[in-house]
């Protein structure tokens, strides 16, 4: 399943994509503006494993989710990894934003992210 929004308000299902593409062939870097982008992942464990008209409740919300966030770009929702990938545009606080509102609605998703010691 794929999610993808390729506008602020257009969100769709996109079926030309072949399954197993590589993000970094897919996922856009930069904006329409050229402005970079950024992006965060996070983990939705065992969804692939869920009966089928779970995994499309759990994809519904998410897109309901994306398509009121007007930062967002792209979205990648890879069922084998049971991860969501999300590119947006950079705004202070927006992957907190977005990640808590996706948690309210999907409580099971993890942020993928790496420890950062303190200087």
């Amino acid at each position: 399943m794929k999610i993808c929004a390729y506008a602020s308000t257009t969100l769709s299902v996109n079926p030309e994509t072949e399954p197993g593409l590589p993000l970094w062939q897919i996922a856009p870097t930069h904006d329409s503006t050229g402005q970079r982008l950024t992006d965060f992942m996070m983990l939705i464990p065992r969804l692939r494993s869920r009966p089928p008209i779970e995994i499309e409740r759990v994809s519904l919300r998410i897109q309901s989710i994306l398509s009121r966030h007007q930062d967002v770009v792209f979205a990648d929702l890879n069922l084998k990894l049971n991860l969501l990938w999300i590119s947006l545009r950079p705004r202070h606080g927006a992957i907190s934003e977005l990640a808590a509102a996706i948690r309210l609605n999907v409580p099971e998703a993890v942020l993928v992210a790496h420890y950062v010691e303190p200087r």
